[in-house]
């Protein structure tokens, strides 16, 4: 039964993208085009922010005597604080999400096609928060910030943390900025993770979730954590994670990322532009590099814990969201199998939920780069959400 049912969701799938995905830009009923394509709507200049909020407690009981959480808006809140959307990210990239920062910028932000004035998140209706998560790498308080007690890095010694931890601090941010309820949270891999953790964790604040490219439970076990460690500590400047006086791990966590790229399908999504397959590796690299230099070890174990734990499954009988779960049928991560599993346990709690498949050979990194193939299903959903 479960099987018949997500050959149709694929059938549906198809049917539907090659409409979308063709040629010609979509119009507006005068005939003109649509604003989702305009390049002059673009979000230049976009801003980065900073909630910083004192003692917060997680979930172990240990208390975090400053916590930090980096964060960019589009577009402005209601009056009533009830327009809101949160974007949440993937396990090792950030949380610039949609826009540039300046217009000299090489890329702007991962959701790009679908976050903007009239694009399917539209600016211009809702107010937009993308959230970097507790723990990671860019700018929030994780294993590489100043331990107030101690006047030097947390590093091994930061706490352990969960996705209720993750989502909390979340809530706290959006609680200072005047957010009352959310119209949907939608991130893709570890930020469908979060998705799904908001919907269980705080089950009356947001309409629906859009979890993208994941699953609602981790995988891999403590056997996983443990494997990332040793893998790190080959690293002669690993010193039982004591490495930030040492130089750090650049030629570790190169290798590490250029792996995980090939994975993730950006081999496959950047051949348009580099054609030879040695241009390609190239590129890959150049993108691990400078990838390295950004993200810190300790938070790659920090967060790699989070995740072989989560689990929403147990609590599906908690949520009240709707939910749009989107999957790649390329990805080797999240593949399409697991979708009949999700969906009746789902189903069984009595979620509403439907399921959407992007056709594509970009795997993991679909979300992004194939925006256009699944932004009609995106766009009803929220519509779904107003009603």
């Amino acid at each position: 039964m479960a099987r018949t049912r997500v050959a149709r969701w694929a059938i549906v799938a198809l049917v539907v993208v090659p409409v979308v995905a063709g040629c010609s830009p979509p119009k507006r009923p005068d005939g003109t085009e649509s604003a989702m394509l305009r390049p002059e709507r673009a979000l230049v200049g976009v801003g980065k922010r900073m909630f910083m909020t004192k003692n917060f407690t997680l979930e172990n009981g240990r208390t975090l005597s400053e916590m930090t959480l980096a964060y960019e808006t589009y577009g402005r809140l209601a009056p009533d604080g009830r327009n809101a959307v949160l974007i949440t990210h993937g396990f090792t990239s950030n949380h610039h999400a949609a826009g540039k920062h300046a217009a000299t910028d090489a890329q702007p932000g991962f959701w790009d096609g679908l976050i903007g004035p009239g694009k399917t998140i539209d600016t211009e209706r809702y107010f937009v928060v993308s959230s970097n998560m507790l723990g990671s790498s860019y700018g929030s308080t994780a294993p590489r910030s100043i331990d107030p007690a101690t006047g030097k890095p947390y590093g091994p010694d930061f706490p352990v943390i969960t996705l209720r931890d993750i989502v909390t601090a979340q809530k706290a941010m959006l609680d200072s900025l005047g957010v009352r309820h959310l119209v949907a949270v939608a991130g893709p891999s570890f930020g469908g993770y979060q998705a799904f953790q908001w919907a269980v964790t705080f089950p009356d604040h947001m309409r629906g979730i859009v979890p993208v490219v994941t699953a609602p439970k981790g995988s891999g076990g403590e056997q996983a954590v443990e494997n990332l460690i040793a893998q790190l500590a080959r690293d002669p400047n690993w010193n039982g994670g004591w490495y930030y006086d040492r130089g750090g791990l650049p030629s570790t966590l190169t290798a590490m990322r250029y792996d995980t790229l090939s994975r993730y399908g950006y081999n496959e999504s950047l051949a348009e532009a580099f054609p030879e397959p040695a241009a390609r590796q190239a590129e890959m690299r150049r993108m691990a590099e400078g990838w390295a230099r950004q993200f810190d070890a300790n938070s790659l174990v920090t967060l790699r814990r989070a995740s072989v734990r989560f689990n929403a499954e147990r609590d599906f009988g908690k949520m009240r969201a709707k939910v749009l779960y989107v999957l790649s049928r390329t990805d080797k991560l999240f593949p399409p199998s697991i979708a009949p599993g999700v969906q009746d346990k789902l189903a069984a709690a009595g979620v509403d939920a439907r399921y959407f498949e992007i056709d594509t050979e970009f795997g993991h990194a679909a979300s992004g780069r194939e925006w256009a193939k699944w932004a009609p299903a995106l766009r009803d959903f929220l519509a779904r959400l107003e009603d």
